[in-house]
């Protein structure tokens, strides 16, 4: 009789440690020191792919001379959560159409040159989207401009389709139909592409980007000197994979690299109270930009001006008042996923399970484990807050904004979600509510130690929270004035 094989896990694997450390150092991803399990899974699938069966054989595959190279940047593909849509976050993309993009414009009228670095570009949406927007900006003189936007990833496989410059529907969920045929031209089915077909940007905006592949952690020796007197640099939901000293000098590093009056773009989960000691933030409706400290402003005439904002010190507050009851409708996602080709195992423990799932971009299966498991726990307020961020990612407003305030119903004090809440009603300009839910997020993150860490905040802190969620209400309030 045959024995059943036991698949090998990271607590039986004697040469998991070493590996996970090689892997670490080597790409910086912290983000997978706290998850062994999803990172097994990922390395395990890479263990069959080359013909071996532990960590440690696999080790000394990457160790090679001629097996190393090649494997390691198909590892660096496996690991990255690659997450891409055309113009993703609304609120980021209407300050760089309004007020970011055309004050560059009037301040390089005389050179009319513009550099542009995507860091993380993933499979190519946001620095192909940038493309859109200067096509649009500078019209019939586009011409007389050079324009470099280079897009920079650690992964080969993402940058193999951001060259291609095709898509499956997915990526474009957020263009309205008249856009869609602007921007690309459709044909049968690409890989990556949905059952509906592919779409391929047309040819004049896919010659206005360049890509490399760079590893962000070169900066932190100095490397990578060609990307320097830069004029914006876009670095969104790639800062979630470094620990907190790394993403800290990476920021600096981005600030030395920009001009004195470029601008940086993080993700909207990613600014940091700390940043501020290197430099000025910046509020645009909606979102926080960096700028090198003392930048003048480029705004042209007429165009929105941007307040430079001081840092908001943490203070905690003796008594907090009553919660306010908010009333809003629902907006777009802040972030949503594609589904990968293979998900992680189910885990014992629901919450869990439905976390790893939405973290390796699993947002369908993960939602309806969500739903499989509210019906076994329907007064549990952590499955509605992730029933309603994943509903909202899946563009289910109705059931996301019924989900959200559920947990708040059920737990008043439940910070992330209003917090939340706050931009989710940010991105449909109901202002006055979003500040609501902001300010309330606030008043009970006061009532924690600055260093605590929030509840399914992902290792963010009360203080960080606090600041950032005064920087968002206070950027709706100066824009409702």
């Amino acid at each position: 009789m045959a024995t059943r094989t036991t698949r090998p896990g990271p607590e039986t694997d004697p040469g998991y440690p070493a590996l996970k450390a090689a892997v670490i150092a080597r790409t910086g991803h912290h983000y997978y020191r706290d998850k062994d399990g999803l990172l097994f899974d990922r390395l395990y699938r890479r263990f069959k792919a080359c013909g071996l069966t532990d960590a440690g054989a696999y080790l000394a595959h990457l160790s090679g001379p001629e097996t190393g190279p090649p494997e390691w940047a198909a590892l660096e593909s496996e690991i990255t959560i690659g997450e891409t849509f055309f113009f993703r976050y609304a609120e980021q993309f209407a300050a760089l159409r309004r007020t970011i993009l055309p004050g560059l414009i009037a301040a390089r009228a005389q050179s009319r040159t513009l550099r542009i670095w995507s860091a993380g570009c993933s499979t190519g949406a946001e620095p192909h989207s940038i493309a859109i927007l200067l096509h649009d900006l500078l019209g019939q003189d586009l011409p007389t401009w050079r324009i470099a936007i280079t897009g920079t990833d650690i992964s080969d496989a993402a940058l193999a389709v951001a060259r291609s410059g095709t898509y499956g529907r997915w990526a474009l969920r957020t263009l309205p139909v008249e856009d869609q045929e602007r921007f690309f031209v459709t044909g049968p089915g690409a890989p990556g592409a949905s059952r509906d077909g592919s779409f391929t940007l047309r040819p004049h905006f896919r010659r206005m980007v360049t890509f490399e592949n760079q590893n962000l952690l070169g900066l932190l020796d100095d490397g990578l000197p060609r990307f320097s007197d830069v004029d914006l640099i876009l670095c969104r939901n790639v800062l979630i994979y470094f620990e907190a000293r790394v993403v800290f000098d990476l920021v600096n590093a981005f600030g030395r690299r920009l001009k004195p009056d470029g601008w940086l773009l993080l993700g909207h989960a990613e600014p940091n109270p700390s940043f501020c000691e290197i430099l000025d933030p910046v509020n645009l409706p909606g979102t926080v930009a960096y700028r090198p400290r003392g930048a003048m402003p480029a705004e042209p005439e007429g165009a929105p001006q941007p307040a430079v904002i001081a840092p908001t010190p943490w203070r905690p507050l003796p008594a907090p008042p009553a919660p306010v009851r908010v009333e809003s409708t629902w907006v777009s996602p802040v972030r949503a996923h594609p589904e990968p080709a293979s998900p992680p195992p189910p885990r014992t423990d629901p919450l869990d399970r439905i976390r790893t799932l939405a973290d390796t971009g699993a947002v369908a299966e993960a939602w309806r484990a969500v739903r499989t498991a509210l019906v076994e726990g329907p007064t549990q307020p952590a499955l509605h807050y992730y029933d309603g961020l994943l509903a909202w990612s899946l563009g289910r407003e109705v059931e996301a904004e019924r989900a959200l305030r559920g947990a708040i119903y059920l737990d008043g004090d439940f910070v992330m979600a209003h917090y939340q809440l706050g931009l989710l009603l940010t991105g449909v300009g109901r202002r006055e509510a979003a500040a609501r839910s902001l300010d309330n997020a606030v008043r009970i993150a006061r009532r924690l130690a600055a260093e605590d860490e929030v509840p399914e905040g992902d290792g963010l802190r009360a203080g960080q929270l606090v600041a950032t969620a005064i920087l968002a209400r206070d950027g709706l309030r100066e824009d409702v004035t």
